[in-house]
Formats: structure tokens, C-alpha cells, sequence
């Protein structure tokens, strides 16, 4: 075995969840990622685990879409709760046959899923699970990141496996600039926004909960955003692209939406719940070893230099109050003639931190 999978099996157990003797720990995966299942899946029964195994399939989601009934979608099974409720932490390992498996699933059908999912998602977000999601390389993430597999496999072990330890006090001394501020003034191309974030701890993502990592985010008030963003990347969502999205605020809720691409499936995802039109969620990347877009969120996110705004749901870590059955990153490049200022000061200027 390639000795980085050993060595990210030993991250993604013993440093982000943290398996301790007599845990449950759920092990969800795509078939693709084999080899890192099985070293995580060994290296938990070492921990003195109990690993319990859900295995994905290829087009298996595809499948569900097209055959299950109105209710059997927008139905969460007690069971399948349960098993959440049951577990201490949840490793999730991503490696995918078809990244456009369910490119042409209806909007509604993919919201109602959510939807349904939801009260899981709040269980697992809401501090019960100790979990973190990572990619194995495969051949569908590397072409989706225009690489080949051996130079994605270089590109994904340079970013997960470093010392996350230095990397959380680098990220201390970032979040100390923003704790205590009221006011977050983005300024960038096509970029004018204000929020606040009084009274609103931030929250160092350190490699515990996503991996790689590289962030620090906050949630910003509810009702406060004003003024219109920009966002320099396609946003994808349930395997959508939606490329070119302006978004305009006012009182906190985006009152206006464009998109170059696939303007009607954003529409329709901002029409999801009531919170789906306010911002969930400001992410600030920091993690400057990932420095090429690669259409997934779990790096783009972390790109030093960037920021995301996520519509919909908010994190309770972060005391957020938005709720929504969405929550969609998207991601502003201000490495070029970008600033972000705090109460009027600025703290960031073309993506790097002012000393």
C-alpha cells in the first residue's frame, strides 16, 4: 500500500475524530476508495473501535431518484437515524465513478432529499459525532481537476498530509484579527459587501472535521448583509455548475440573482426554505499549499487567499441561527485587488494578511 494512504488513515483516525477505545465509529464510502477504507477500517479496530461499514455503489443514487416514490424520497427511516445517534464519529471517504450521476435529477427531487435528510444532518452538525469527510484519489476527481491521476494523487497527499498542529496556530493568529469586530467590509471585483459579526465567535478548522483543511469561518448576523458579491468560481451544487453568480443583498436576504449558467437551478435552490437566501456561513482559506480550483468544495474552500459565502444553513459552533435544508459555498477570489477590511481596517490585501 502507497505508505500517504497509511499515513492519512492515521490523520483522519487518530488526529480529526479522535477514536477512542469503545467508540462507534460509521465508515460511509464510495467502492473507489478501497484502500484508504480499509486502513482506516483496520486502524479503528487497533483504537479499540467498533467500525460499522456502509459501502456506496456507482449509480446507485441515480437509481433512487429515478424509481423511488414522492414519499419514499422525502422519507428519513427511523433506523437510519438511529445509526447516526448510535455512533460516537463518522469517517466519510468520497472517490466517485461519475461526478455527473445525478446532473439531471430535478432540482425538487434533490431539495425534497435534503430536506428530508435534515433532521441527520442537524444531529451530526449539532456537536453529537466527532466526524470528517476526505477525498481518495480517483480517476473522476482527477480529470475533474484536470490532472492526471498520479499528479492529483501528489496534489491531494500535499494538502492532507502536513502538520495540522502548526497550521491550527497559524490560523489562531488569522481568527484573532476578526474576533471582536463588528462590522466585515469584502471589497473585490464586482464585490461590495458589508455583515457583521458582533457576537459571533469564529471557529479554526484545523483538519477535524474536513480533510484537507485550511479555514476560518464565522456566521455572519442574520438580518445584516448589504450590498452585492461576485463569486469568481463555477458554484456547484448536487453536481450542478453555476457559473457566474452575482448575488445582491439587502436586510441580510438576497433580493437579487444572476448567473451566467444554470440561472434557474440557483433560483430554484434559493427557493428551498426561508433561510436559503441568507448567508449561513464566512469562510476565510488559508490554506495556501491548495492553490488551484478543482470544482470540489472540500479544497476550493480552503484556497489561501479566498473567501466563500455558503447560503443556508448556519453552524451552531459558530452560535449561527440561520436554518435551511441548503447549504451552498461559494467562492470569491480576492487575490487580485481584493481587500477584506474589520470596523473600517484593513486586515487583508491581494489574499495575504496584513502584519
Amino acid at each position: 500500500m502507497d505508505p500517504r494512504v497509511e499515513k492519512l488513515a492515521e490523520i483522519l483516525v487518530d488526529y480529526s475524530v479522535g477514536v477512542r477505545k469503545g467508540d462507534v465509529v460509521g465508515i460511509g464510502a464510495d467502492i473507489g476508495g478501497a484502500p484508504l477504507v480499509e486502513a482506516v477500517y483496520r486502524r479503528v479496530l487497533q483504537r479499540g473501535g467498533f467500525p460499522r461499514l456502509k459501502v456506496y455503489m456507482p449509480e446507485i443514487s441515480r437509481v433512487f431518484f429515478e424509481e423511488a416514490s414522492d414519499e419514499q424520497i422525502s422519507t428519513l427511516l427511523p433506523i437510519d437515524l438511529d445509526e447516526y445517534k448510535a455512533s460516537q464519529c463518522l469517517i466519510r471517504i468520497s472517490a466517485p465513478a461519475n461526478l455527473a450521476e445525478t446532473a439531471n435529477v430535478e432540482p425538487e427531487k434533490q431539495s425534497a432529499r435534503r430536506r428530508a435528510m435534515k433532521p441527520a444532518s442537524d444531529w451530526v452538525m449539532g456537536g453529537n459525532v466527532r466526524w470528517c469527510g476526505c477525498n481518495f484519489p480517483c480517476h473522476a476527481l482527477a480529470q475533474k481537476a484536470e490532472m492526471s491521476l498520479s499528479e492529483y494523487e501528489d496534489f491531494v497527499y500535499g494538502a492532507t498530509n502536513v502538520d495540522w498542529a502548526a497550521l491550527s496556530r497559524e490560523q489562531e493568529e488569522i481568527k484573532r484579527l476578526f474576533d471582536g469586530g463588528r462590522e466585515v467590509r469584502l471589497i473585490g471585483e464586482g464585490t461590495d459587501l458589508t455583515f457583521s459579526i458582533e457576537g459571533r465567535p469564529g471557529v479554526n478548522c484545523d483538519g477535524h472535521y474536513n480533510m484537507p483543511d485550511g479555514e476560518v469561518f464565522y456566521s455572519p448576523v442574520e438580518d445584516s448583509a448589504e450590498g452585492y458579491v461576485t463569486f469568481s468560481y463555477p458554484a456547484i451544487y448536487m453536481d450542478r455548475e453555476v457559473e457566474g453568480v452575482r448575488l445582491t443583498f439587502s436586510r441580510g436576504k438576497v433580493v437579487e440573482a444572476r448567473a451566467a449558467k444554470n440561472e434557474e437551478f440557483l433560483l430554484k435552490m434559493l427557493d428551498t426554505d426561508a433561510g436559503a437566501r441568507r448567508i449561513g456561513e464566512f469562510g476565510i482559506g488559508t490554506n495556501h499549499g491548495i492553490a488551484k480550483f478543482t470544482r470540489d468544495i472540500l479544497f476550493d474552500e480552503k484556497i489561501g487567499g479566498t473567501i466563500h459565502l455558503a447560503l443556508g444553513q448556519s453552524y451552531p459552533e459558530a452560535k449561527g441561527e440561520n436554518d435551511s435544508a441548503i447549504h451552498w459555498d461559494m467562492i470569491a477570489d480576492l487575490r487580485r485587488g481584493g481587500e477584506i477590511r474589520v470596523d473600517g481596517r484593513t486586515v487583508q490585501r491581494d489574499g495575504e494578511f496584513l502584519k
